[in-house]
């Protein structure tokens, strides 16, 4: 398992002077250490994904300056994201405020952490780091209806908290930006960038008996929580990268009250009306909890 971010509020640990939490990437102050786990983690990721990773994700690898043999440099990044989709990287510190994430995703700005873990840390990793973010998120920035979602998401976020409705909206990011699977005409493939980021999850997700693979409802998913500690129990599969930009077109206000109302679901529940790809055997994380 690999990192996991949810823009959910990050401590003052670390805080730094500007107001949005930007401040350099530093590129010229990563070590050869830095850019060897670079490259381990790219390669690992780059022999696995064909076959798994959505046709978006792909093109994305391909048509952005990212490469094995170091860290990416974000400006060189930006030059191409600007020019696909207007959007860019800003190196931030590690998690930082809901408010400060939702404003950057609105003004089409990805925050990203400018440090990457250590080499002991290759499956596990509790903040984001340039890999999870990098790696995981900007490929598919590439993609028109992924950049306009994950801006109106932002926006969203921001009249979410002044409604306090902000933990039925972080599910929605959390089982399509994070853990999202959509169809393909050759099958289930991941798009979510902590399943991309993500060497075990991303073969856990598809090829595991374990989890439940669950068309994606609206309601349904603002009802239930998510897995932050493991795998998730539960994916949910959207048609198309184009069905996200349907859900920035609708009113969320009487869904939150709606489902505010509603009883919340949990991981690996599987409800009659739901439309199954694959009923999970549970029996990874029914052995987990046995361990614990």
């Amino acid at each position: 398992m690999d990192a996991k971010k949810h823009g959910l509020a990050a401590g003052d640990a670390g805080r730094p002077d500007n107001a949005d939490w930007t401040i350099p990437q530093g590129w010229e102050h990563y070590t050869p250490q830095d850019h060897a786990t670079w490259k381990t983690l790219f390669e690992r990721q780059s022999r696995l994904l064909p076959g798994r990773a959505c046709d978006e994700f792909v093109q994305g690898m391909r048509d952005l300056p990212i490469g094995a043999d170091a860290i990416p440099e974000f400006d060189r990044l930006n030059e191409v994201l600007m020019r696909r989709t207007g959007w860019q990287i800003v190196a931030v510190p590690g998690l930082v405020p809901d408010e400060v994430f939702f404003e950057h995703l609105a003004n089409r700005r990805f925050p990203s952490g400018n440090f990457i873990r250590g080499p002991h840390e290759l499956d596990y990793l509790e903040e984001p780091d340039v890999f999870h973010d990098v790696f995981g998120h900007v490929p598919m920035l590439m993609n028109p209806a992924i950049a306009d979602f994950i801006q109106a998401y932002g926006q969203g976020g921001l009249r979410a908290q002044q409604l306090g409705n902000l933990t039925q909206l972080a599910r929605v990011y959390w089982y399509t930006i994070e853990f999202g699977l959509l169809q393909q005409g050759d099958g289930l493939r991941l798009y979510g960038a902590g399943i991309a980021s993500s060497y075990t999850e991303s073969q856990f997700c598809l090829d595991s008996p374990c989890p439940n693979r669950i068309r994606f409802n609206l309601e349904r998913v603002m009802r239930t929580h998510y897995r932050i500690d493991d795998f998730q129990e539960s994916y949910f599969v959207i048609r198309d990268l184009d069905e996200l930009l349907e859900f920035t077109r609708i009113d969320f206000a009487p869904l939150y009250q709606r489902t505010q109302a509603a009883p919340a679901l949990q991981p690996g529940d599987v409800l009659p009306q739901d439309q199954v790809f694959t009923r999970g055997d549970g029996r990874y994380h029914a052995a987990r909890r046995k361990g614990h």
